[in-house]
């Protein structure tokens, strides 16, 4: 995202690929566990998160020369948010005839950051802060993180792990019959065993109209976030996959 805070350090680039963006409640960030101080991301229900996005209510605005803290509350928690001010960026929104609309105290905003630790003190460093347009985004978050905080502590919904069972049944029966288990079933000769794995878990794992996540793949594949973008790469080159809302969420390209 614009104006992203990562640092350029080799460390920062070889995390690249397991950086996911999750929607969280401001309690959830509070009793996220640090791994050590190094770190650049949090543990959030057992899984890595590096950018969060919350939805929450600013209680008050506070400028500094380097930068804006605003404090947000969701009615979980309250946590400070600090976007850094660029000079030439802030310069040139002052010259433009339509100025976008800024967040203000007692308004309703979502921010998308990473989580940070300074002085044993937590705040998120924001990529993007804006203000709410339709409020009832603010129903709509709580219902994702919640849905999201329930897949990582209880899994997949019932019908969800039924319909993996299912598919489990059929691959034991044809490995019975002579045939691969691996759910390749029309994949081109010499596919990967990891492309087909990747495959046969989109085609099973829950998904709405948006897809499926590669950060849900390889939690339910037991896979590198790595592999599986790789194995993303070979199908939507084969035709058999799409991505959908962004590069990392794909669904089944059907005929």
């Amino acid at each position: 995202m614009p104006g992203s805070q990562s640092n350029d350090s080799p460390n920062s680039k070889r995390s690249y690929g397991k950086d996911t963006l999750r929607p969280v409640t401001i309690k959830q960030l509070q009793d996220a566990t640090h791994p050590h101080p190094d770190a650049e991301y949090f543990i959030i229900d057992g899984a890595e998160a590096t950018q969060v996005t919350f939805v929450g209510q600013i209680r008050n605005i506070s400028t500094q020369t380097t930068n804006v803290t605003y404090r947000m509350d969701d009615g979980t928690g309250t946590m400070e948010v600090k976007v850094w001010i660029d000079a030439e960026e802030f310069n040139g929104e002052e010259n433009q005839a339509v100025a976008k609309p800024k967040p203000v105290e007692q308004g309703y905003a979502r921010v998308w950051g990473r989580l940070k630790a300074f002085n044993n003190k937590r705040h998120v460093g924001a990529n993007i802060i804006r203000p709410l347009q339709d409020f009832n985004e603010i129903q709509y978050h709580l219902l994702e993180a919640t849905a999201v905080h329930l897949f990582f502590t209880r899994g997949p919904p019932e019908s969800a792990t039924a319909q993996q069972s299912k598919t489990g049944g059929a691959q034991a029966n044809g490995m019975a019959n002579g045939h691969a288990a691996v759910g390749g079933e029309g994949l081109p000769a010499g596919t990967s065993q990891a492309t087909k794995k990747v495959y046969q878990l989109i085609s099973t794992l829950p998904q709405g109209h948006e897809g499926v996540h590669v950060q849900q793949i390889a939690m339910a594949g037991n896979m590198e976030v790595s592999e599986v973008l790789k194995a993303t790469d070979d199908l939507n080159g084969m035709g058999k996959i799409y991505s959908t809302v962004n590069e990392e969420t794909f669904a089944l390209l059907s005929f």
